[in-house]
Formats: structure tokens, sequence, C-alpha cells
């Protein structure tokens, strides 16, 4: 196992506010902690007993939905009502709260509502390209292998139940793109009580900039029916535009989610779903015209869309106590195609993808001398198969050139791994190991070149916690990450320059606190990425090129404190989190310097108050300095593409009543951005230059449920 090296800064005021806020926090829930260690020793015991092996829904596998309590890596779950009240517009919004991760607003040549940028422990946030992002436990990105980057992220906050996020212990069950961990996006669930249950929202935003407004639309209907089969449609939509000129967008995300209950162990439940999208682009602005309008754009022709139609339909066997059997299969086709200008020509990137994904799973639990074992086998089948196109039409006339460019592409990619939950008194320790098999290639359809990769790994994972007490959970885990040369990757990797696969290593270390009023968690982790690799700045079409090693560590703090009921606080809910990463790069002519758009400093504090029927909320988010080279540049260049990029502040505040005399019914009205605050960020590709962040946007959103 690499050993884990603390950075030397988390022993100097970096920590600043946030961390005097975690330590007033740490005091003030001194008293319930002793309180909470006082248990007797039957709850104790029934505290560290195994959980059940039955895990109906759950994306992980064996016992988890019972454990995050216990689960032996950094793993935080958001739940719908804290999503709720956070008064998150977006993913991205909610992401921001959450220890280890940064977003990015934007990407330039994607839309707002069409991309989604998460970057997690110093890792490349443009288009979430090395975190295993799910949806419901399936696969979100287009094609899973080929092109893991959320381009085009088919997945509305409104549908969502619940967001995990596993930063570390998660390698040996999905990949291979999971060293920035594993993201799984819960969609709302059907029903399990007879008769009908439904809700519906509309929300307006209103930004002080531009004049952007847009209407978020959803609706909620489920019931479970007497013969055992379970339904719920969600939908999800959004209309109107962005705090940029002519940035307008449309969405439309509907699901049928169904659940049959065969016998008392076993159902088969599934979904069908559509998305669609279409988003303007207004792009980066050079430093001159960003000084004389942050918020105009300069590319009004510019636009992104997309559609995805998909299925997926599980098997569930809980066979006996001591046995399960899952299996689930899914199929979805995407669309997605870019218009950006250029001089007097709009440039088209119309792209396709067909994925099939096959996925079986046995889990079986016996005893061995004084211990519990549940020992998962699984395996997976994905088939990617795509085409990107590139071709120009005039201005002008609109009348389209031949297509400059024309690429098939396949992946064949088989992974198989087992693991057991071992589980020896206060232990649980899981051993596991992951193989995967991937076949691709790259079809030049213009030329007739061919690009075949093969790519095999085994990926160990080993992660130990210690149940110390009712409450608090001690542990550490070491896991390998496997990232192969992707598609449009795969024609670049030429005589004279060579790609080669990523290899991340990471290991963590750290303890967490969970009781009826504390919730604390502290984390060391170190992350060794061999032969990363990155896009050169700039270049169109695309070149990429491995930077050599990076090295990632850093600490990950959160606390939740609610106050007693029965005290003079009651209703008081106040939290924080703070994360210190150190991304280096550890080779070639820029070792040493910071790997670029990451913040090394994020933080987040925040408050609640309920009373009666009302509910008040305050919150604050910052992030420090990042820099947009390799070369960690400070001076900003003309074309806004370069320089550093401050660290910045936003406040958000909101207030929401429940309607007396009519049960189900919410209003509630905010601020994000609350002393519009003026930040940015810079972008790197072919539409280079400077874009602005949210500028204050107040909001209003009208509840009910049914």
């Amino acid at each position: 196992m690499a050993v884990l090296e603390l950075p030397q800064t988390l022993n100097t005021p970096r920590l600043k506010c946030s961390a005097a806020v975690a330590l007033a926090l740490a005091v003030l829930a001194l008293p319930a902690t002793l309180h909470a260690q006082q248990v007797d020793s039957s709850a104790a015991a029934e505290e560290h007993a195994l959980e059940s092996i039955q895990v109906s829904g759950d994306w992980l596998g064996t016992g988890l939905q019972n454990s995050v309590k216990r689960y032996p890596g950094a793993r935080t779950v958001v739940k719908k009502e804290d999503i709720e009240n956070s008064g998150a517009a977006s993913i991205g919004d909610v992401m921001r709260r959450i220890p280890g991760v940064q977003v990015s607003d934007n990407s330039s040549s994607a839309g707002s509502s069409v991309s989604l940028n998460i970057g997690v422990r110093g890792l490349a946030g443009r288009f979430s390209p090395r975190s295993t992002v799910l949806l419901d436990g399936i696969p979100l990105a287009v094609a899973p292998y080929g092109q893991p980057q959320l381009s085009f992220a088919p997945v509305s906050l409104n549908n969502i139940e619940a967001i995990d996020v596993v930063r570390g212990a998660g390698s040996v069950r999905f990949g291979p793109q999971n060293v920035g961990g594993i993201i799984n996006f819960k969609t709302r669930s059907i029903p399990t009580e007879p008769g009908f249950n439904g809700d519906a929202s509309v929300r307006t935003n209103n930004a002080t900039e531009a004049g952007g407004a847009n209407r978020q639309y959803s609706a909620f209907v489920g019931s479970q029916l007497d013969n055992g089969l379970g339904l719920a449609v969600l939908y999800s939509g959004v209309d109107g535009s962005g705090w940029r000129a002519d940035s307008g967008e449309t969405v439309n995300d509907f699901a049928l989610k169904y659940r049959y209950q065969l016998t008392s162990g076993s159902e088969i439940y599934g979904k069908l779903s559509y998305y669609d999208v279409r988003s303007q682009t207004p792009g980066g602005l050079s430093a001159a015209q960003y000084a004389a309008n942050p918020f105009q754009n300069t590319r009004p022709t510019d636009f992104w869309s997309g559609t995805r139609k998909g299925a997926d339909v599980g098997y569930l066997n809980t066979i006996s106590d001591t046995q399960e059997f899952e299996i689930r299969t899914y199929y979805n086709e995407s669309f997605r195609q870019s218009t950006l200008i250029s001089g007097k020509v709009l440039g088209h990137q119309p792209r396709t993808y067909q994925t099939l994904g096959i996925e079986p799973r046995y889990t079986q639990r016996f005893n061995l001398g004084g211990s519990v074992n549940d020992v998962t086998v699984g395996y997976r089948y994905i088939r990617e198969t795509g085409n990107d196109l590139v071709y120009n039409s005039a201005l002008a006339t609109g009348i389209a050139a031949p297509p400059s460019s024309s690429f098939d592409n396949f992946t064949g990619a088989h992974a198989v791994y087992i693991d057991d939950k071992i589980a020896l008194g206060d232990w649980r320790i899981t051993p596991g190991i992951r193989y995967e098999h991937i076949r691709s290639t790259r079809t030049d359809v213009l030329n007739g070149p061919v690009f075949p990769v093969a790519n095999n790994k085994a990926l160990p994972s080993l992660s130990v916690a210690y149940l110390l007490s009712q409450n608090l959970t001690l542990f550490s885990n070491y896991s390998t990450s496997f990232g192969p040369v992707q598609n449009t990757q795969l024609n670049a990797a030429i005589a004279g320059n060579p790609l080669v696969p990523e290899v991340a290593k990471t290991a963590e270390i750290g303890a967490r606190w969970k009781s009826r009023q504390l919730s604390a968690e502290i984390t060391a982790f170190d992350i060794r990425f061999d032969n990363q690799i990155q896009q050169v700045a700039g270049s169109s079409p695309a070149v990429f090129q491995n930077i050599g090693a990076t090295r990632h560590d850093g600490i990950e703090t959160a606390i939740d404190y609610a106050f007693d009921k029965a005290g003079a606080l009651a209703g008081l809910n106040l939290y924080a989190n703070y994360t210190y990463t150190r991304a280096l790069q550890k080779s070639g002519p820029t070792a040493g310097l910071d790997v670029p758009f990451y913040s090394r400093n994020t933080d987040t504090i925040g408050a609640r108050y309920t009373v009666g029927a009302w509910g008040f909320d305050m919150s604050s988010t910052h992030q420090s300095r990042q820099f947009a080279d390799n070369a960690n540049t400070i001076a900003e260049s003309a074309n806004g593409g370069n320089g550093e990029i401050p660290g910045f502040r936003t406040w958000n505040a909101q207030a929401s009543w429940k309607v007396p005399g009519l049960k189900g019914a919410e209003l509630l009205a905010g601020v994000n951005n609350l002393a519009d605050k003026r930040y940015f960020t810079r972008t790197t590709d072919s539409n280079i230059g400077k874009l602005v962040g949210a500028p204050r946007t107040v909001y209003l959103q009208g509840r009910i449920a049914f």
C-alpha cells in the first residue's frame, strides 16, 4: 500500500473560517457525544450485527443499503429532503456541498443543461471523465468505455431521490473509470403502499443579469397495486434561458418505472426512459470582451442538442437468508450534436451511440470459524457501437459540405469480480479483485485506417472497517483504478505520440461518527496517478498526450449537528465541511506544479432553522484559486483562455412555508449568490475564453403532494 503523506499546509492557517466553524460545532456536540457513548451492551450488539444480504434496488450490492454508517471508505449520501432544503437549481449546486467534489458551471462547448462537470480529489472536472457515474446503478455515459465523458448527461435534478457518492473502496464492483469515485443518481422510488401517491412542482429562476429566466417543472405519480404490480411515472422539464445572453434551453426527462412481485422473495423491476435537450452555448470571451460585458454572447448561432432512449430490466431473487441472485440488462440509444461557428461556417459534430449491458451477480453467506462471510461473484458485459461525424455548413446559405471525418467505433468489454465481506467480531474486512478485458476499434470511414486497442487489467482492492463503538467507525482501504484509451484518443496514438492506459492507486484512512444528533467524518486520501492522459489546450481536432504521473493527496472533513428538540435551540441544524486537496504533476518540465482547474481549498458552511410551518436556510460555498494550464501561468492571456482563476465565495438563502389547511402544499422563495459575487472560470477547448459564473438569482417555487 502506498504510504500516505499528509500535506504540511494542513497545519497552517489555510483551514481558515471553515475549520473554526467545524471546531465550534464539535465543541457544541460534545455533550451529545458523551451521552451517546453511554449505550447499553444489547444495543451495541444489535448495531454491530452483520446487515441482511437483501439488496433490492441497492446499487452497490450486498448489505450496503443499511451500512452507509459502517461503510469502509469516504461516502456521502444526499437525500431528496436535503436537496430541496439547499435551494439547488441544478445537480452541480448539490455536488458542491459534498467533500472532495468540485464542479464547473459550464464547459463552453456544451450547454449548461447538457453536460455534467464534476471533479473529485484533483481530477479533471470537464465532462466528469474519471468518475464512474451511474443512474439507478446503470452507467450514465453514452459509451462507458469509449466515451465516459459526460458532454451529454441525461439526468435531471427533480427526478432524483438521492445522490450517493463513494470516493473510496468501490472499485471492485464498478469500473473502469473509477479513480474519481462512484456517483449514483437514484431516481424516485415506486411507492410500496396501496393507493396513488404523487406530487408536482413549479419553480421560476430569475437571474439579475442578461434578463435570464427559466422555469423548472416536475411531476410524480405512483402506486402499488393489489396484484403485485408497482408503477411510477416521473417527469422533469426546463424551459427558458440562463444568465448569458441568448442562452435558451429546453429539457424533457421522462421515465416509467415498474416492479412486479413474483413471490415473497423475488421480483422483476425496471425502467423505460426518454430524455431530450437543446441548449445554446454562449462560449468563452476574450479578456476585453469579458471586461466590457461578461454576460454577452458573441456566438449566438452555437448550440448543443441530444436525445436518449433507454430500457432496463432486472430480476432479483432472495433465495434464502444466505443466498441471493440478481441479473439486470439494459440498452440505450443516444444521439448528440454540437453546432459551433468558425469564421463563416458552422461546424457540426453529430454522434450516435448504442450501448448494451448485462450484469449477473450472486451472493452466498457462510460461516467460517468465528467469521461470517458474504462472498459475491459478478460479471458485466458491455457492447458499445457508434459513429462520430464532422461536417461544415455555410453560415449564409446553410448548404452542407461533404463530411471532413467519419469514424465508426466499437468496444466489447468483459469484467468479472469477486469480493468477500468478512465479519469477524467488530471488524469488517473486504478483499476483492476485478478483472477487465477490453477490445476496441476505431475505423476511419473516409480514409480506411483501423485503430485497434486491447486493454487487460487486474484491479485488486482491500477495505477494512473497525466498529469502535455504536457510533464510531474507523476505516482504511486500498484500490486500483484503470482508464483505457478512449475512442477519440485512439487516432492520436501515433508513433510520435504513443498513448498508454491510465492506472491509479488510491489509499484512504478515516473515521466516521453517526448518532442521533451528530454526524462527523474525516478522511485522508492519497492517489498515485500514472500516465494521465490530457487534451492539448486549444487543439482542434483534439490532440491528447500522456502528461506522466500526478499525485493527489489531502484531507476531507464534514460535520452536521442538530440541536436537541427539547432544548432552547430546537429546530436548529448547523453543518460544515472542508477539503484540502494537493494535486501535483510529478514528471516533465512542470513537475511540482498544480494540476490545472482544481482548487486546493474548498468549504461549505450553513444553517437551517425550522419553527412551526416555516423553514429558513443560509449557506455558503467557497473555493480557492485555480490555474488554467500545466505551467500555472498567472498573467491573463488576451483570448481569456489562460491565467489565474481567482477563488470566490457565494452565499445562498431560502425560506419555506407549509401552507396551513392544505396538506402537502409548500411555498419556497430564495436567493442564490446573495451578494452577487462576480466569478469566472476558463475553457481550453476550441471555443476558448472566460466564462462568467451565475449572478444573483431569485427563485420562487410551489410544491403540492397528494
